[in-house]
């Protein structure tokens, strides 16, 4: 328990140094890459101390970060994109970054900043942007 303790501290401190990377850079691709040691430090603490809670956080952090990635890549690749890089999802992701490392700091449900980060990438590929411009997602 106490060892589980240490990891899920240590976690926690990554998790708002990225945050608080992320949103003090301003170019989108480094910021997304400053993302991506999110998942990198969840990786790394189940594989010490196996927590349901932060396997969750990796895969979401995970697949989140992939969808973030596979913008950039489309962008660059065509030179245009019908999903815009927006640098406001950059600083929502900021802001849930660092509820996430709240909720496992106090023992909280990591649910609902998981759910917020998944969404906001989840805009990033064509049909969550098009339901975003719908109305039916609001970030």
């Amino acid at each position: 328990m106490v060892k589980e303790k240490l990891f899920i501290k240590e976690m926690v401190n990554e998790l708002r140094y990225v945050a608080k990377k992320m949103r003090s850079e301003s170019d989108y691709e480094k910021a997304i890459y400053y993302f991506s040691a999110a998942h990198g430090i969840t990786n790394r603490t189940f594989r010490y101390v196996f927590n349901e809670n932060v396997l969750l956080a990796d895969f979401v952090l995970n697949v989140s970060y992939n969808m973030f990635n596979d913008l950039i890549t489309r962008v660059k690749q065509q030179n245009i994109s019908s999903v815009p890089l927006e640098y406001a999802k950059i600083r929502k992701i900021s802001d849930q970054l660092n509820a996430l490392a709240d909720a496992f700091e106090a023992g909280r449900d990591v649910s609902i900043p998981l759910k917020k980060i998944l969404t906001i990438a989840y805009t990033t590929t064509g049909n969550g942007h098009y339901l975003e411009e719908k109305g039916m997602i609001s970030i």
